[in-house]
């Protein structure tokens, strides 16, 4: 009796350090899983959440999360207003899921920034750009690749200004 009582307590302890291991295991694994999730990922799994921004130049943007891409998010922070805000001009951001969604498609990766700014620029809207040192309301006149032109509607009226989109903070509709 007494050696059966021995190995069934080897046996508990082999159990005991298995789990252990794979405890371990698991610990390792998540954490190499957590980080290979991007922003964007996080972002795309929290559509239609309610979300802040802060942008780099300071200014908070609070809405429901409607779309994004890898380059850009759209807020709505009312039923008819849209802020177009660039990934690149995002300090912080609070109300996401604590997961990612899968990787984003090849559609949706070739989605930029331009794209989405050519879209104004088709529709004619007018919008208030914020950007690094300037705030200008006008029409989305063209689109380049790294840059855009407004055509100023309001106390600029009848410039042209041009904003690179690495100074870009959120462009407003609505």
């Amino acid at each position: 009796m007494r050696w059966e009582t021995l190995f069934a307590d080897m046996e508990a302890q082999l159990d005991a350090a298995r789990a252990a291991e794979r405890q371990v295991q698991v610990a390792e694994l998540t954490r190499a899983e957590r980080a290979t999730v991007t922003l964007a990922d996080r972002v795309r799994a929290s559509r239609g959440s309610r979300v802040r921004l802060l942008v780099l130049t300071g200014e908070s943007i609070e809405g429901e999360l409607v779309d994004s891409a890898t380059e850009w998010l759209l807020v709505a922070p009312s039923a008819v207003q849209r802020v177009l805000v660039p990934v690149a001009a995002v300090a912080a951001v609070s109300g996401l899921a604590a997961h990612g969604a899968p990787p984003a498609g090849a559609t949706e990766r070739r989605l930029g920034l331009g794209h989405a700014l050519r879209a104004l620029a088709r529709d004619r809207m007018t919008v208030r750009v914020s950007a690094q040192g300037a705030d200008v309301v006008g029409r989305v006149e063209r689109v380049g690749s790294d840059h855009l032109e407004i055509g100023a509607t309001h106390e600029l009226a009848g410039r042209v200004w041009t904003i690179p989109f690495a100074s870009l903070a959120a462009v407003r509709s609505g």
